[in-house]
Order: structure tokens, then C-alpha cells, then sequence
């Protein structure tokens, strides 16, 4: 008998489905939030049947239950876990322990893709193209992959997830998966999926007016609140704002805080591990402790939304020659403009800034960074430049 903890996103599901195709009724699944886990594991430590193989995927637990773990598997239990996590790497001490951020072939792993070679390489599934696919959407989403692949099929896969419960999703993954020689939705999937997307879409507009920016150490964040898409949302709203060293999404029914970064040198497991939370290097999350709460909740609700750049603009355009005029909220005028072939330069209210800036993206990020400006429609454009003209003369 094999007894399967696992998180409760798609990658742990995505691991339950392949134990209950490998194992059928010879394995018990339960699917965890990250706090839920230990709870699990110390109820199975105290009641389940010691012959019973117990199996961990994509969460890792406390000091505590990793010590009642060893002695447990030194006492004869069955026993492996498997994860990819950053902060879950001292695991690989145990030999019951099994953490790979990245694969031989320079791949970053998912849970699922861990299980899957795990079972593959124990004979205990039988592969198949359509398991190797499956497999291979949740890794590209969990891990981000999807959008540098431009792999939108790996994003419709998690938002059908959400679409259903996790007992419907799993019943028609293994149906599919047992059945058909290549994964692909159904087209009463695409339709729904397609419907989805759209509403994806309303409710990133809606936030991106509600983001607030808050400088904390070294780094620069947009604070938001959302209950749902959170992938989708810190996503879009990092390449929205790209001078945002990340992205905090606040979820104050699940007493959640979500980090996302779209930036290769921020790591947000490191923010997340100040709160006593953890994940991956451009997607973590903690609990909403105290001191998260302070500093995210309490700190920033005094704070004013930043305004979003002008969108349907035909002259104030940016990375133009002409220069790009931004305003702030003291209603302070910015001209960012090339000022020779290596470099830009910035006016505030007409005045030379000493700061001078090798690109225009550099320029554009000390403005958003130091005084949250926005690009100015064309119609203030305009009147600036006209302003100039008078003044000139």
C-alpha cells in the first residue's frame, strides 16, 4: 500500500495523478496547502499502517517531523521524499530524500517531472507519449518556462485546473491520459478555456489600477490584492512594470502572500524566506505573518496606486528621439530624451537632472523608481512642447 502527500497546486496534482495511474486503488492521495503538510505527516507517523510506503512530493516539512521522518525510515518505513524547491536542497542528507532544482540537461525540475522519472525508473508506470506530455506542460508552468517557450498550452492546462475540482480534473486527466496517444483538450474545454482567458484579462485591467509601489531594503515592489490568478497577475503586471524588482500578491481570505518576479538576478524564495515562506526563484509564497502584514498591508495602505502610462499615444511614444514626457503626482513635468548616441538625459520642470543614463529602459527606471511618473498622453504633450517653443523664443 502507498500513501501519497502532496501540494494541492497543479504539480501535486499533476503527482497524484501519475500515482493513481501507477498504483490504481493500492495508494491513498491527499492533497496539502504548504502549513497542512506536518499535520499529515505526524497523523500518518501515529496511525497509519508501518508497512505502508509513504510518499512526499513538491512540499517538504518542519525540523521536528524531518527528525521523526529519519527515525522512522531507520526503523525499517518505507519511505521517499521528492521536491525541487531551493530551500528544500538539505533533504539530499537523508537517503530517503531526493530534491533537483535542475536536471542534467540544464532543465529546471517540477514535482510532477520528478515523480514521473521516479516511476518510470522503478518500473513501476509504463510510459507513454501522452503521460510525457502531460508531464511536461506541468513542469513548463510550474516552473515558468511556458512563456520564455511561448507555450500558452501549458497556461491553458493550469487555468482548466482551476476551472474544475480537484476530483474532476483528476478523473479526466487519468481518463485521457489512459486512453489517448497525445494530450490535448477536448473542445468543450477550449471553449470554456477560451471564455476564461478573457475574463484572465478584465481582472488584470482592473488590477493594474490598484497596484501600489513600496521601496523596501534594496528593492522596489508593487503591492497588490487578489484572491485568484495569481500567476497570471504577477506576470503581467512585472512586465506592466518592469522597473518593480517584484511583485507582491496579497490574498487576505487564505491569509496568503505570493512573490513573482520576471527579473533573472531578484530571487523572491529569498524575500519569501524572510517571512518563513519559500519556492522558487521567480515564484514563492509565506503565510501572512505579522511581520508580513505590517510591512505589506499596513505600510502601503496610505499609499496612492501608481498611474499607468499613456496607452494610444501617436507622438509622447517611448525609446523615441524626440524625447518622452512623464508627470508625478506633484504634478512635476520629466523630458527624457537622447541627449548624444551614448547616452539620455532628464529635465525636471526644464531643468537639467545630474544624472545622465546609457539607455533609455535606465532612464524610464530611475523616473518610476525615484519620483513614480507615467508617460503623459499626447495632448499634455503637446502642450509641453509648445510651452518649450513660447519659451525658447
Amino acid at each position: 500500500m502507498y500513501k501519497l502527500l502532496t501540494h494541492n497546486d497543479l504539480d501535486g496534482v499533476g503527482c497524484g495523478i501519475l500515482a493513481k495511474i501507477a498504483f490504481g486503488k493500492q495508494v491513498k492521495v491527499r492533497y496539502n496547502s504548504v502549513s497542512g503538510l506536518d499535520r499529515e505527516v505526524e497523523w500518518f507517523l501515529e496511525n497509519d499502517d508501518k508497512e505502508t510506503f509513504l510518499l512526499i512530493t513538491d512540499l517538504s516539512v518542519n525540523e521536528e517531523n524531518e527528525k521523526r521522518l529519519e527515525a522512522f525510515y531507520q526503523d525499517g518505513g518505507k519511505l521517499q521524499l521528492l521536491d525541487h524547491h531551493k530551500t528544500a536542497l538539505h533533504f539530499n542528507s537523508y537517503e530517503w530524500g531526493h530534491v533537483v532544482i535542475e536536471d542534467n540537461e540544464g532543465k529546471l525540475t517540477s514535482a510532477t517531472s520528478l515523480f514521473h522519472q521516479y516511476l518510470v525508473t522503478h518500473q513501476l508506470l509504463e510510459p507513454s507519449e501522452s503521460i510525457a506530455e502531460f508531464v511536461e506542460l506541468v513542469r513548463q508552468y510550474d516552473t515558468w518556462e511556458w512563456e520564455k517557450n511561448d507555450n500558452h498550452f501549458a497556461q491553458r492546462l493550469n487555468a482548466l485546473f482551476f476551472l474544475m475540482t480537484i476530483e474532476e480534473f483528476e478523473d479526466k486527466m487519468i481518463s485521457r491520459l489512459n486512453s489517448s496517444d497525445h494530450f490535448n483538450f477536448d473542445e468543450f474545454e477550449k471553449k470554456i478555456l477560451d471564455m476564461e482567458e478573457d475574463k484572465i484579462e478584465r481582472y488584470i485591467r482592473r488590477k493594474r489600477r490598484e497596484l501600489v509601489q513600496l521601496k523596501t531594503g534594496d528593492h522596489f515592489a508593487g503591492v497588490v490584492y487578489a484572491e485568484s490568478y495569481h500567476s497570471e497577475l504577477g506576470n503581467e503586471l512585472g512586465k506592466e512594470y518592469p522597473h518593480l524588482d517584484y511583485i507582491v500578491i496579497l490574498n487576505i481570505g487564505g491569509k496568503r502572500v505570493g512573490f513573482r518576479t520576471i527579473h533573472d538576478q531578484i530571487d523572491v524564495s529569498e524575500v519569501a524566506g524572510q517571512f518563513g515562506g519559500g519556492g522558487h526563484a521567480k515564484a514563492s509564497g509565506c503565510s501572512l505573518t505579522k511581520v508580513a502584514f505590517q510591512q505589506f498591508v499596513v505600510d502601503t495602505f496610505h499609499i496612492e496606486p501608481l498611474r499607468e502610462d499613456a496607452r494610444r499615444n501617436r507622438y509622447n511614444l517611448k525609446h523615441s528621439s524626440f524625447g518622452s514626457l512623464y508627470k508625478n503626482r506633484m504634478e512635476d513635468n520629466f523630458f527624457l530624451y537622447p541627449e548624444n548616441e551614448q547616452g539620455w538625459a532628464i529635465k525636471q520642470n526644464n531643468k537639467k537632472l545630474d544624472q545622465t543614463f546609457t539607455s533609455f529602459e535606465e532612464g524610464e527606471r530611475f523616473l518610476k523608481r525615484n519620483h513614480e511618473a507615467w508617460l503623459v498622453r499626447d495632448d499634455a504633450f503637446v502642450n509641453y512642447l509648445m510651452g518649450r517653443i513660447r519659451t525658447d523664443k
